[in-house]
């Protein structure tokens, strides 16, 4: 008889086993932070400690680049990969994206400073409680009102009132979204449709004043990786346009200026078959009880019909708890899953059952998220390969 191995999972998972982000120390909420206190903006914390302070700090977020992805593709991006040992101060070590690894979810951490228990973006999708619909909170549809969803101030507005100059440069398109206004505005928007033309704006914009604060940003990594898979053609031919990106803005650097390069989630691939894709539509058992099914495949909301939760996390734990962490809500905020508090506002907007996944799997929904379900590429969960990203650094 076949001896039992780590991966039969005879039990649910147990929720404290899910790797937390580092929040408070090395996630992406922790980064603008740390680089606005070193340019003395107040109250401001140094959170990532083993950085080291400079007049001029531009953040590269590439969507979609993950540190193990990075890894695997050494060919690709030769410049990237020179500058491994540089992330995280010199450690050679990653940062951790924050929970879940979304890019809405992710953006919002940024741009604001603080997880995203306190931002209030907890997920791709999640119920909206004075209207009791779902909301795409990165297309913001259906639209609730920008400020009172996220009402604090982005650390780009806080260095652009200590006197920093603070720009951001990215595609035109995302200058007056909703997410761009809670999460990224203040100071300076400059669109650029290339990708060259945003590393030379970047780099003239880190040279226009003695302490300055540039945000430039890439989205097409992480739309090949959606469509066709990290290990693509199609990917791999990104990777290395972003590889000669990277170079050309480290290449332009004015005195005194750091490049932190980043990302906003790494991304798995999952095959196509019944045994790595369940499928909410056609389970009776995972759908009873189930009000609004939010989130994506791999980091799932669950809201459930009133006087249900508790069936629904127990059934959800008898199905997928081998291969998904399960938590009810008040057992992913004691965990730490979505930061050290979570604000008041922000409560209801997290599931009462949260799943996140461990193996290589997806809870897909192919009848109400058609496009979602057939994606190869996904991310969301608390998995190094989604988790993890760089934090590679080029100073002059």
């Amino acid at each position: 008889m076949a001896q039992p191995t780590a991966w039969d999972h005879p039990e649910p998972l147990a929720v404290e086993s899910a790797p937390v982000p580092q929040y408070g120390s090395g996630s992406l909420a922790d980064l603008l932070p740390t680089l606005a206190a070193g340019m003395g903006v107040p109250d401001m914390t140094a959170a990532i400690q083993e950085l080291t302070p400079a007049d001029r700090a531009c953040v590269f977020l590439i969507d979609g680049l993950g540190w193990e992805q990075l890894r695997a593709h050494p060919e690709d991006a030769p410049f990237l990969t020179s500058l491994l040992g540089s992330s995280r101060g010199g450690t050679g070590r990653p940062i951790t994206a924050g929970y879940p690894a979304t890019t809405a979810t992710s953006l919002a951490s940024v741009g604001t400073g603080l997880p995203p228990g306190a931002h209030g973006l907890p997920g791709y999708t999640v119920r909206n409680p004075g209207t009791g619909e779902l909301m795409n909170q990165l297309r913001w549809h259906p639209w609730a009102p920008p400020r009172p969803w996220q009402p604090y101030p982005t650390v780009f507005q806080l260095a652009h009132d200590a006197g920093v100059h603070a720009a951001q440069v990215s595609s035109p398109t995302f200058q007056n979204t909703p997410l761009t206004k809670v999460a990224l505005s203040g100071g300076t928007f400059l669109g650029r449709l290339t990708g060259e033309d945003r590393m030379d704006v970047a780099a003239r914009e880190l040279a226009a004043a003695d302490r300055a604060l540039v945000y430039t940003y890439y989205s097409e990594l992480d739309g090949a990786g959606h469509r066709y898979g990290v290990d693509s053609d199609t990917w791999r031919g990104q990777l290395m346009h972003v590889d000669r990106l990277v170079q050309r803005l480290a290449e332009q650097l004015p005195p005194r200026s750091a490049l932190y390069v980043t990302a906003d989630h790494g991304m798995v691939d999952i095959p196509f078959d019944e045994q790595h894709r369940i499928d909410f539509d056609e389970d009776w058992e995972l759908s009873a009880g189930v009000a609004l099914l939010g989130g994506e495949g791999r980091a799932r909301h669950v809201y459930a019909h009133r006087g249900a939760a508790n069936d629904v996390l127990t059934c959800w734990r008898e199905v997928l708890g081998e291969q998904f962490w399960v938590a009810s809500r008040d057992e992913a905020i004691a965990a730490g899953w979505f930061g050290p508090r979570i604000d008041d506002r922000v409560y209801e907007r997290i599931g009462d059952v949260v799943a996140a996944a461990r193996d290589d799997v997806l809870l897909i929904a192919s009848e109400r998220e058609p496009k979602e379900s057939s994606m190869v590429g996904n991310h969301g969960s608390m998995t190094p390969a989604e988790q993890l990203v760089p934090l590679l650094e080029v100073r002059s």
